[in-house]
């Protein structure tokens, strides 16, 4: 009789507590990913549009009159 006072816990309670710190263990790493990527500042994948255009220019993949034509599209 391992209880406090006669009082067990119930299966379902096991279940509940499971569950109530996998949310709360889940709720910790989300905030910590938020504060991190709040204090790096810009996130990893962020680019710039015109360094990607004068880089596919440089490779090949676009000729000079597309680089400009859309080069004077994003300057606006």
């Amino acid at each position: 009789m391992m209880g406090f006072d006669g009082y067990d816990m119930s299966a379902w309670m096991w279940v509940v507590m499971g569950v109530v710190m996998v949310i709360v263990i889940g709720a910790l790493i989300a905030l910590v990913i938020v504060a991190v990527r709040a204090v790096t500042g810009t996130r990893a994948g962020s680019f710039n549009a015109l360094e990607m255009l004068k880089r596919r220019l440089a490779a090949g993949e676009i000729t000079p009159d597309e680089y400009e034509k859309t080069r004077r599209i994003l300057e606006g």
